[in-house]
């Protein structure tokens, strides 16, 4: 049997013209930020948000006042996320280690892992105040040490969303902005009077921020390219459909353009999944983003075999994967393109967005096939270095690098060998010996 689509999403050369767009919309708006900065920027926050404060960045009594406002319950469950989140983070730093080795007598050759110095973390708002992405961004950068982390997040209401401020600043945030869209990352990537400019930016956000990281990146580092959210559903009969619909809405519900996907080997869970997404359609409270993004950019695909759905999987590379199989373990072995993976019926993506301790800031649109998500790795660079200690050491490595720079025909760079082994190898070299 063929591989058949039950239901099928907008087609490719619809998504590129919603694309275009977007792109059209930030170029604009980034080149406005950068000719006239903070004007820009608050005219662009009156226009989007309705908002124009004294000064965008939270004072310290500000910040307190926000996290007042915040139920004991709700902070309870803040600093919960923030531990889990915390401890793999620290598991992960630990992995990585500097190193130094003598790769031959008195060659010594290392590297260390060392921060970004400056990182500016969004949280998108919105209809949907994201407190977690603080988390992921903020907080994995503080585990890395990074010395400057600056956070801005979108007004709601009028006003700075308490549990964010509250989860940025127990996160670790050194300052926090009430910014949102593109003119927040905008104005940390390429810098106002009033805000010095971020080496890298990190975090989710709507169409258009992504497309704003992806412009700025160049001029600064970004984590990954983070669109709308994906996930995607691969199943057999031993799950039923509520748990298959259930978990499909559970992700479309982000946005109006939120891909939504199973792949199934069983023809009855197929049309059982359709029939029950349309059922709870009907008294989910967010049906109206849901079935937008369900209509638009949901998919049913029936396999014949595990096989056919490992490789369509592969080859998809969606952000969120949810395995929920008679070979789960299989599927964990032979994945390799995906945001993250989800095991199991007893797990869900919900629990990786918010709680369990993975990072939820994800690769999306195909970007799976070469990069994961975020993680506390993503805020360190590795940079070697070598020393070599020894007279003899510089001769022999000095006469290899001669003749090899020769080889290219660089005689400068071979010079700058020859004149270690003149000076250390006790001997005189010329062009011609070096280059044999």
């Amino acid at each position: 049997m063929a591989i058949e689509n039950l239901k099928q999403s907008k087609s490719d050369s619809e998504k590129a013209q919603e694309d275009a767009k977007v792109r059209s919309v930030v170029e604009t708006t980034l080149a406005d930020v950068e000719a006239r900065g903070d004007v820009a920027v608050r005219t662009l926050s009156e226009k989007f948000d309705g908002y124009s404060p004294r000064n965008f960045r939270l004072s310290p009594s500000e910040i307190e006042a926000a996290i007042q406002k915040v139920s004991d319950r709700d902070m309870e469950d803040i600093k919960f996320a923030q531990a889990q989140i915390r401890r793999f983070a620290e598991a992960q730093r630990a992995s990585m280690q500097d190193i130094e080795v003598e790769a031959l007598p008195g060659v010594i050759l290392g590297h260390r892992n060392i921060p970004v110095q400056s990182v500016g973390c969004y949280v998108p708002g919105g209809k949907f105040p994201m407190v977690a992405s603080a988390h992921m961004s903020v907080l994995t950068a503080s585990v890395a040490s990074v010395p400057r982390i600056i956070a801005s997040a979108p007004p709601v209401d009028g006003a700075p969303h308490p549990a964010i401020v509250a989860a940025m600043h127990l996160g670790g945030a050194h300052e926090i902005y009430v910014l949102g869209g593109i003119q927040a990352v905008a104005a940390m990537a390429l810098g106002t009077d009033t805000i010095d400019p971020v080496h890298m930016l990190v975090g989710p956000g709507n169409a258009f921020v992504a497309e704003a990281k992806r412009q700025l990146y160049g001029r600064v580092g970004i984590d990954l390219f983070a669109g709308p959210t994906e996930t995607m559903v691969i199943a057999d009969d031993t799950v039923d459909a509520e748990l298959c619909a259930t978990d499909l809405l559970g992700q479309a519900e982000h946005g109006y353009n939120s891909p939504a996907c199973l792949i199934t080997n069983s023809r009855s869970l197929a049309h059982e999944t359709i029939s029950e997404i349309d059922r709870l359609l009907t008294i989910l409270p967010t049906r109206e983003t849901a079935s937008a993004s369900w209509r638009d950019y949901g998919d049913v695909i029936l396999c014949d075999t595990h096989d056919e759905m490992l490789n369509l999987a592969n080859d998809m590379a969606y952000e969120h994967v949810q395995v929920m199989t008679d070979r789960d373990a299989w599927y964990l072995e032979n994945m390799h393109s995906y945001g993250a993976l989800f095991l199991g019926a007893r797990t869900n993506v919900a629990n990786g967005d918010k709680v369990i301790g993975t990072n939820h800031t994800l690769p999306t649109k195909k970007a799976g096939r070469y990069t994961g998500g975020l993680w506390v790795g993503k805020f360190l660079k590795t940079h070697s270095y070598q020393r070599i200690e020894t007279d003899e050491a510089a001769s022999i490595i000095g006469e290899y690098g001669s003749r090899l720079c020769m080889l290219e025909g660089f005689v400068g760079h071979a010079e700058q060998c020859n004149i270690r082994v003149r000076r250390y190898g006790g001997k005189n070299i010329a062009y011609g010996k070096a280059a044999q």
